[in-house]
């Protein structure tokens, strides 16, 4: 059975931080690429950060230089550090494996910056 369980969201004044976590099941978090998106209402999902299993990382323009991502393969979690948080920065933030031919998604956890 697969599972992703994401925490760490919340209710962030602009300039704040918070960590998201991202717990895997131990079956497929060795050999995932693990990635955070993103949607905010009336948009399309967006890639924000990404992580191979052998750490390389890779992050979408907007987040750059603000959210670092990151994975303990001992833990089989994957976190998202965001910093220098916007407004704009408000969405439903999703964990995503990503396998050769498959991959699977959390189940959300909401981060809202306020003004």
């Amino acid at each position: 059975q697969v599972q992703l369980v994401e925490s760490g969201g919340g209710l962030v004044q602009a300039g704040g931080s918070l960590r998201l976590s991202c717990a895997a099941s131990a079956n497929i978090f060795s050999i995932s690429a693990m990635n955070w998106y993103r949607q905010a209402p009336g948009k399309q999902r967006e890639l924000v950060a990404g992580i191979t299993s052998g750490g390389a990382t890779n992050y979408a323009d907007s987040v750059k230089g603000r959210f670092t991502i990151s994975r303990d393969n001992a833990k089989n979690t994957v976190y998202l550090q965001m910093n220098s948080l916007k407004p704009e920065d408000t969405s439903v933030y999703y964990c995503y494996a990503r396998l050769p031919f498959t991959g699977y998604w959390g189940q959300g956890t909401q981060v809202t910056v306020s003004s």
